[in-house]
């Protein structure tokens, strides 16, 4: 085999394997877009559900309660509250409050339920105005239920910040407040807009969108459609029908072209 064909083996491989990778990848996107669609699907059913106490929660797998749109009313502990650093909302930095609170119908005995109460705005995300952002001591509201994320390792409490945290961990937090939680999390609903900086507004609940799944499995695909079509161009293009040798014929012209043009220097130079 000679040495112009290896190569072209070699990069056909490399071609048929670079494509293989671009569409797998361009799968798994359409696979994350059908869990997306049902995830969405999910979502829009439970928010047509009626409003139910916060207290019929409990024994219920934070699987079937999230988002559900529950009410629930009790005294809520600003001491305990933590504050969800470096946020932000409508273009402006901030923190989310995350403030225990302790139905008053007693359904959860000594657990506090974890409510994302609002933002507030801090030009560090870190630091603002705690009594400023107080409401009332009883909270009355309407709020969706929210799993908390599945843990990540790293650094949970800000150590620049008090009773600050980088991330929503259960055990954290818990910690901080004082209080055993609740296994899931309540998003506060109301009016998201800022009238007071030093107030807290409502932060607006994720809406279902089947995000950028779609598109990015069609570069994938587009990336694989390209390796193989250049790889076709490689192979039989333009002037790779002969394997990139010259025919003999116009080796043979060539020469003789060569050899015509010196006889006809030798011709017309003057003798010695």
């Amino acid at each position: 085999m000679s040495r112009h064909r290896k190569n072209t083996v070699l990069f056909g491989v490399l071609t048929v394997l670079a494509a293989g990778v671009c569409i797998r990848l361009g799968i798994w996107q359409l696979d994350r877009l059908t869990q997306r669609r049902a995830q969405n699907a999910i979502v829009l059913a439970r928010g047509t559900m009626p409003v139910v106490s916060v207290s019929l929660l409990q024994g219920v797998d934070t699987t079937d309660s999230h988002w559900r749109r529950v009410h629930i009313r009790g005294v809520a502990d600003y001491a305990g509250e933590v504050v969800h650093a470096t946020r932000s909302q409508a273009g402006s930095p901030g923190v989310h409050l995350l403030t225990p609170v302790r139905p008053l119908d007693g359904a959860w005995g000594d657990t506090a339920v974890l409510v994302l109460r609002g933002f507030v705005y801090s030009p560090d995300g870190r630091t603002f105005d705690r009594d400023q952002a107080r409401e009332e001591d009883t909270l009355d509201l309407d709020a969706l239920v929210l799993a908390f994320p599945a843990h990540t390792p790293g650094r949970v409490q800000m150590q620049t910040a008090t009773r600050a945290v980088r991330l929503l961990d259960r055990d954290t937090i818990a910690a901080l407040t004082g209080h055993p939680l609740a296994p899931f999390l309540l998003l506060a609903l109301g009016d998201t807009a800022m009238y007071d900086i030093a107030k807290a507004a409502r932060v607006p609940p994720p809406s279902p969108s089947e995000g950028p799944h779609q598109s990015y499995a069609m570069q994938w695909f587009g990336f694989a459609l390209v390796f193989l079509v250049g790889f076709a161009a490689f192979v039989w293009g333009p002037g790779r029908s002969n394997g990139g040798t010259v025919p003999d014929d116009e080796t043979g012209r060539d020469m003789g072209g060569v050899g015509n043009a010196q006889n006809e220097r030798a011709r017309l130079s003057p003798p010695d």
